[in-house]
């Protein structure tokens, strides 16, 4: 009988300033193309999401930014991994992004680096991932607490901006 290899990803909670400043680029944008294919000598699969750029919050993007996310499908197989948001063209999502050039960059601690914009009537804002931690205490996720609730994105943008101006 021969001896399997187990793997796991442990993805620690970060406070919001932590996504913040250790991110390299962050955008607020609308995907517009997901792709995914076999990647690595393990010929694993990756999806390599595209962003058109329509606010840039940190660092210098272009335009686009893309970057790979651990799931994806590639003719009958299919990958899922736990905590790897999945994205389709025409989401609006912010996006926090790390790794430096030549590397693709990947999402900050997988979902906690990818905030949803959600649209209700005329206003859009986004809603907070439910592990997005507060501090270095443990605490508790709790149903319809009200940090959770949606925020504007402008409102969004310059508690980004406030981060990244206490940092400095």
């Amino acid at each position: 009988m021969g001896v399997g290899v187990a793997g796991a990803t442990v993805v620690l909670p970060a406070d919001f300033a932590t996504v913040v400043t250790e991110s390299t680029v962050a955008v607020h944008g609308t995907v517009v193309q997901v792709a995914s294919g076999l990647t690595g000598p393990r010929r694993t699969i990756e999806s390599i999401v595209t962003v058109s750029v329509i606010t840039p919050l940190k660092g210098t993007p272009g335009a686009t930014v893309s970057f790979r996310v651990p799931n994806g499908q590639v003719g009958r197989y299919r990958r899922v991994m736990v905590g790897a948001p999945e994205f389709e063209a025409g989401d609006e999502v912010v996006v926090f992004l790390q790794g430096r050039a030549p590397a693709m960059p990947s999402l900050f601690g997988l979902s906690q680096g990818v905030y949803r914009v959600v649209r209700d009537g005329s206003s859009r804002a986004l809603v907070t991932p439910p592990l997005m931690a507060r501090g270095l205490a443990a605490e508790r996720v709790v149903r319809g607490d009200p940090v959770r609730t949606p925020m504007p994105v402008d409102q969004f943008a310059r508690e980004v901006r406030s981060v990244l101006e206490r940092v400095r």
